[in-house]
C-alpha cells in the first residue's frame, strides 16, 4: 500500500465538489454533493458518508444547516473502521478524524447559542487532538479547538469567525 489515496469514483467526485466550492462556485458544489448524497444513500458507505458532510457542512454559513451535516459527519465517522479508512489511504487515521468532527460541531453549536452542547463537544475535541499530526493541519485544528473553546468560555458565539478544517 502506499501513501496515495487509492481509486476511489465517489471521493474523486467529493474531491471535485469541494474544489468547485472552494473556486466560488458554492451553489454548483452543493448541487454535485446532493446527488452524491442520494447516490450514496443513508446506509452507504460512511467513509463516503462522512467525507461528503463534512465538506457540505462548510459550504453554509448559517450554524443551523452546517449542523445538520456536521451531525451527520460524526455519525458516519463512529461507523467506518480503521481498515476501511486505511484501504482509502494508508496514511489516514480514524482518529485524526474526530477533532475537527467535534471542534465543527462545537463551533455550530457555539454560533447557535448552544453552549451546553458546545462544550461537549469541544471537550471531546480537546480529548481526541493528541491523535493529531505535528503539522500545519494539525496547528491549524488545535488553535481553532482554543479560539471556539475561548468563544464558549466568552458565552460568545455569533460575532467570530473560525477556519473549518
Amino acid at each position: 500500500m502506499t501513501g496515495s489515496p487509492a481509486s476511489d469514483p465517489t471521493m474523486d467526485a467529493i474531491a471535485a465538489a469541494v474544489t468547485e466550492g472552494r473556486s466560488g462556485n458554492v451553489d454548483e458544489a452543493r448541487r454535485q454533493l446532493f446527488a452524491l448524497w442520494q447516490d450514496i444513500g443513508v446506509d452507504g458507505d460512511p467513509l463516503h458518508r462522512c467525507s461528503l458532510a463534512h465538506y457540505l457542512a462548510d459550504l453554509y454559513d448559517g450554524p443551523a444547516q452546517a449542523l445538520t451535516w456536521d451531525v451527520r459527519a460524526l455519525d458516519a465517522a463512529h461507523a467506518f473502521s480503521e481498515k476501511r479508512t486505511q484501504d482509502h489511504h494508508a496514511e489516514l487515521h480514524i482518529a485524526g478524524f474526530f477533532p475537527s468532527l467535534h471542534l465543527n460541531l462545537a463551533d455550530n453549536y457555539c454560533k447557535l447559542g448552544s453552549f451546553e452542547a458546545a462544550r461537549e463537544h469541544i471537550d471531546a475535541a480537546k480529548e481526541c487532538s493528541s491523535t493529531l499530526t505535528d503539522d500545519p493541519y494539525g496547528d491549524l485544528i488545535r488553535d481553532a479547538i482554543g479560539r471556539v473553546d475561548a468563544a464558549i468560555s466568552a458565552g460568545s458565539g455569533t460575532d467570530r469567525t473560525t477556519t473549518s478544517p
